[in-house]
């Protein structure tokens, strides 16, 4: 896998509604070469792009995004709330985003969203959508906080690249990490520390960053060799890239 620096979050977070079409080519439009983007399970088998728990911040829904179906979350504006011209912006299946991201040639760093220990029913079809749609594996990380998700996932296809995903880095990251060949530690940038970034990366495996929407605040983490950050405005760090 050939990272490169800069990584949109939920496509481009600042430049159109969060975990959209819209997002991913927002994203795309910068220059970025890499998404990342949530995969929510939801009623009935039902897989979407959705970060929330709840629908209403980000849609003009109501109620628990695990107790939706795929029929009253697809008739759901999900860009209104953003601005007037991204009104009628669905929320997408994961086999929609999937064929938009590869339509541009975009890497996908596809994270499951999911907070329940359920994850041997939860993970599997996400695998199932993967095998069938997505075509380079060299262009896709699966990355979770649900560290019980990425075990199943490395337990099912050992070729994928996984992502742990932590706010603070635990103490026992590197057996964790070890434990399902990970390819990388993706943290959140405020709370890393110099000490943990040089270990991580000394033990062999690739360091990202989140969410950090302004270049000064990561500009130490690069010397630490983070090797990627995510963020809602890949703007911001495309000169990176030149």
């Amino acid at each position: 896998m050939k990272l490169t620096k800069v990584m949109g979050h939920r496509g481009a977070a600042l430049l159109a509604p969060e975990n959209t079409l819209a997002s991913i080519r927002a994203a795309a439009a910068t220059g970025v070469q890499w998404v990342e983007i949530d995969v929510y399970p939801i009623a009935q088998g039902g897989l979407i792009i959705f970060h929330d728990h709840t629908l209403e911040r980000c849609t003009n829904g109501f109620g628990n995004t695990l107790e939706a179906n795929l029929e009253t979350m697809l008739s759901l504006d999900a860009g209104s709330w953003f601005g007037a011209e991204h009104d009628g912006e669905k929320v997408p299946t994961l086999e929609q985003a999937i064929d938009c991201i590869q339509a541009l040639g975009l890497g996908l760093n596809l994270e499951i969203k999911y907070e329940d220990t359920d994850v041997e029913r939860i993970v599997p079809p996400i695998l199932a959508v993967l095998s069938e749609r997505w075509q380079d594996n060299d262009k896709l990380m699966i990355s979770s906080f649900n560290y019980e998700a990425l075990q199943v996932c490395y337990r099912e296809d050992k070729q994928r690249y996984l992502g742990f995903l932590v706010e603070d880095v635990p103490s026992d990251w590197l057996l964790k990490l070890a434990a399902i060949e990970a390819f990388s530690l993706n943290c959140y940038y405020a709370v890393l520390t110099e000490q943990q970034a040089r270990a991580v990366k000394s033990a062999g495996y690739k360091l990202l960053c989140y969410t950090a929407n302004e270049a000064h605040l990561v500009e130490p983490h690069w010397n630490w060799g983070m090797d990627t950050v995510i963020t809602d405005d890949p703007n911001q760090f495309m000169h990176l890239e030149s």
